[in-house]
């Protein structure tokens, strides 16, 4: 078995990697074993936080290779691809700096001499990731995982082998001893072995619904702590009283960033219906205006393309599949006739609870408009789905809109804001956007173990 890495933007084979066999896999991991005593015993707290502090150096000392390595390996903009290095080493420097203050002994008066809660790491956990953002959604699991004294393995989509393997140089270039942060050479046929070998403690998952019922139902018959991020069908809620050209510009952000590959993104734009039509109509324009197909490593193009062409034609089925039940394409909808795997910036209306478009995540260039009457109207559009990770709502009328915002189903709300992750707080969602946290305090103590320690 082999792994492709596959440049989006021509088509063109890069490189090709052979897959580990089982014994490969089980030596990896029993060093990674090994490993964690030294790091967790012997390698003080504040000794992970400088060398921490020495990745976010290799980070920015190579931005340039590690940026065009995203870029050609999965196909976002060269820009955005410096952008996410950048915010790897913001993050970097964060867990840095906060690390000891996150994982100090919390003293808690009780009947005791003394009392208190300490924050102690449990082994080797693995992380099984996805291709959109191939560097940020790594470290964001490595980084707190590793500080906290865990040993981290990593199983990263089949696409961009790459990258994983420039990583795990990363690591190693900051002075990181072997197996520490280990990159696994395997497919999906082989994670379930992974969960279930006796030096994984934890399962951190960031993926599809379908992805996290299984590693969760694997790991739960372990008794294996699992992190799961999964999809999401953002709600970007647009009141009557919204700035209508700063609600434009968070929508073409939010909506069209990564080319709409994020789970994070504006999915569902729910406007009032009293400025629904002006919306789409000013919406309409600035896509077209905007959106410029190219090679993404040139500064000028706009519109790069899609991962894969498997993941292009999935999104379109799922379009003419609404379009069919009475979905109205504005503009868009199609696969642009030129090489690699670029679609259209996409905008549907008309659109009911029986499409897919009102009900399915669409991973890619789609936008989904729905009118509503009031605002209670908009919230139970945002909520009467089953995914609950983020969501935004624009309006001049703040306390309506912090009424609005404790009132929607998902892991984060923001008000005049797209939807983002910030280092500083806690991300994730609810529902079938998965549970646990990552990010923030609450992210780096989700893989330890939270003990008491009592005194008389």
């Amino acid at each position: 078995m082999t792994m492709q890495s596959i440049n989006p933007a021509t088509g063109e084979l890069l490189v090709e990697f052979d897959t580990w066999d089982e014994e490969t896999l089980d030596y990896s991991l029993t060093q990674a074993g090994y490993m964690f005593e030294d790091w967790s015993k012997l390698t003080p707290l504040e000794d992970r936080c400088l060398m921490m502090k020495r990745v976010a150096e290799v980070l920015r000392d190579d931005i340039e290779p590690l940026a065009e390595l995203i870029t050609i390996e999965m196909g976002k903009t060269y820009k955005e691809a410096q952008a996410e290095i950048e915010k790897c080493a913001v993050l970097c420097d964060f867990y840095a700096e906060n690390g000891s203050k996150f994982l100090a002994d919390e003293i808690v008066e009780t009947d005791a001499s003394k009392s208190y809660v300490a924050y102690l790491p449990l082994g080797v956990i693995l992380a099984v990731m996805p291709w959109n953002y191939p560097f940020w959604q790594v470290f964001r699991f490595a980084v707190p995982t590793l500080i906290a004294g865990n040993v981290a393995v990593l199983k990263h989509a089949s696409n961009v082998p790459q990258c994983a393997l420039a990583m795990e140089e990363v690591f190693r270039k900051a002075g990181f001893p072997d197996h520490i942060f280990s990159n696994l050479m395997i497919g999906s046929d082989l994670v379930e072995n992974v969960i279930r070998h006796p030096a994984v403690r934890g399962v951190a998952l960031t993926g599809s619904e379908h992805a996290g019922r299984q590693v969760a139902s694997i790991a739960g018959s372990e008794l294996k702590k699992t992190v799961l991020e999964l999809g999401g069908s953002d709600a970007f809620i647009v009141l009557e009283s919204a700035n209508i050209k700063e609600a434009i510009d968070g929508a073409i952000q939010g909506r069209f960033q990564n080319m709409g590959q994020s789970c994070i993104a504006a999915k569902r734009f729910i406007v009032d219906q009293f400025i629904g039509d002006d919306f789409i109509e000013q919406f309409k324009n600035a896509i077209e205006a905007k959106f410029v197909a190219g090679d993404p490593m040139d500064a000028e193009t706009t519109l790069a393309p899609m991962a894969r062409q498997d993941l292009l034609d999935e999104l379109h089925e799922q379009v003419m599949a609404s379009v069919e039940l009475g979905a109205k394409i504005v503009t868009g909808g199609y696969q642009l006739d030129r090489p690699g795997c670029y679609y259209a910036p996409t905008i549907l209306t008309n659109v009911t609870s029986n499409m897919p478009a009102f009900n399915e995540e669409f991973f890619g260039p789609v936008a989904i408009v729905i009118k509503a009457s009031e605002p209670a109207h908009a919230l139970g559009l945002a909520n009467s789905v089953e995914f609950g990770l983020g969501g935004s709502i624009w309006t001049d009328d703040l306390a309506t809109a912090e009424t609005m915002a404790r009132g929607m189903e998902s892991g984060a709300t923001y008000i005049n804001h797209i939807s983002f992750s910030d280092p500083r707080l806690p991300f994730g969602g609810v529902k079938n956007s998965g549970y646990g946290r990552e990010l923030s305090a609450q992210g780096i103590r989700e893989f330890t173990n939270i003990k008491t320690i009592w005194i008389k």
